[in-house]
């Protein structure tokens, strides 16, 4: 008899499967080997000692601080610690328990089911002189072809914005944005794509200039703040982008604090996916706004913690290509943080992504190939 460890990032289903084990049984064995980690906080102490000992009794556990027991507190944080299997279990015990463990039960339930999408590549032309990347600024003919490139280099998706939003940039007019994407929206409109066109802005004139024209997409970093592109979005059927920010362009970087980023960011998500909805909006991608707003421990718990935002049920994409986070982690120029770029996209898709929105096309799909290649 010979034995080997396997990594905790393997692929059980697929070893199941190899070894011959029989579909129903591959589906339970599976949420055995899922461990799930949930922060709880500002438990009632009552709620805790109860969770505590139903935890116990399905095979999980939760860590509380001392005292918790004897009630020295009112309200404490806790470490919910348990697989899959005993997520589902523990999430029925506490349908029947009191002090908020229903509520608890209902949201824990939201972790079980997340639905799978494939991934995809957003590629980046702006139609400026201003954006932080110089390499993504391409105008009239030379923008076409560049776009053309991203196509056969691996592109699902083509992103293209008038205006830079870079931390410290200035507005444009409304009018001077819509006169720098025309030229090139109409050239695309000529052109037979296989690929979604995507406008990123936040302009109700710009969006319906752009999806009047074929574009299928509006990234909006206000996440539909202005209500009237809610209704255009609605109206000829887009899916939206709903990005966070905090503060503008302009001041977002000017000392932002959270107090713990992956709530707040999922709270806002919560709020801005109801006013989609409410406008018969349901084909959504949730961007959790990597540098707008975001301290470098910011930008690093949200990426380590994407699968927390998979829970709504929607698309989750990532954009830190060539950002300022990779400069404060090791000082790198602009034009040599690709490296940097590969290992974040690739960490946030292990997290959860599924889109990246990236300027290197090419060796983005290369590296999600060999990514995929080890998940298999």
């Amino acid at each position: 008899m010979k034995i080997k460890k396997i990594s905790s990032e393997a692929n059980v289903c697929s070893i199941m499967q190899n070894l011959g084990v029989d579909h129903p049984g591959i589906e339970i064995m599976a949420r055995k080997a899922e461990v799930m980690l949930f922060y709880l906080r500002d438990l009632h102490v009552g709620a805790a000692n109860i969770l505590k000992q139903d935890a116990l009794s399905v095979g999980a556990d939760l860590a509380v601080p001392n005292g918790t027991i004897t009630c020295q507190f009112k309200r404490v944080d806790a470490l919910l610690i348990g697989t899959k299997k005993h997520i589902a279990l523990l999430a029925k015990k506490e349908m029947a328990q009191p002090y908020g463990l229903k509520e608890l039960a209902k949201e824990l339930r939201k972790y079980l089911s997340f639905k799978d999408y494939p991934t995809k590549i957003m590629g980046i032309v702006n139609a400026t002189d201003d954006s932080f990347y110089p390499g993504s600024r391409f105008q009239g003919a030379k923008a076409v072809e560049v776009i053309k490139d991203m196509i056969v280099q691996g592109a699902d998706i083509i992103d293209i914005g008038g205006m830079s939003t870079r931390p410290g940039s200035e507005e444009v007019s409304e009018e001077e944005e819509l006169a720098r994407i025309k030229p090139l929206v109409d050239a695309l409109q000529k052109e037979n794509l296989k690929v979604e066109l995507s406008i990123d802005t936040y302009r109700p004139k710009v969006a319906r200039y752009a999806l009047e024209r074929g574009f299928s997409i509006l990234n909006d970093i206000t996440a539909l703040e202005n209500e009237e592109n809610a209704k255009i979005a609605a109206e000829f059927g887009a899916t939206v982008v709903l990005m966070h920010k905090k503060g503008n362009p302009k001041t977002m970087q000017q000392n932002p604090y959270y107090e713990d980023v992956v709530v707040e960011v999922s709270d806002f998500f919560a709020k801005r996916i109801e006013r989609a909805q409410h406008y018969g909006i349901n084909a959504i991608i949730l961007d959790p706004g990597i540098g707008f707003g975001k301290r470098l421990e910011d930008n690093i718990a949200l990426i380590e913690n994407l699968s927390e935002f998979r829970k709504f049920g929607y698309e989750v994409l990532i954009g830190a290509s060539r950002k300022s986070m990779i400069d404060m982690i090791i000082p790198t120029p602009v034009e040599e943080r690709l490296p940097g770029t590969l290992v974040l996209h690739m960490r946030a898709l292990q997290e959860g992504a599924n889109i990246v929105r990236c300027h290197d096309v090419k060796e983005h799909k290369q590296a999600i190939e060999i990514l995929q290649a080890l998940k298999r």
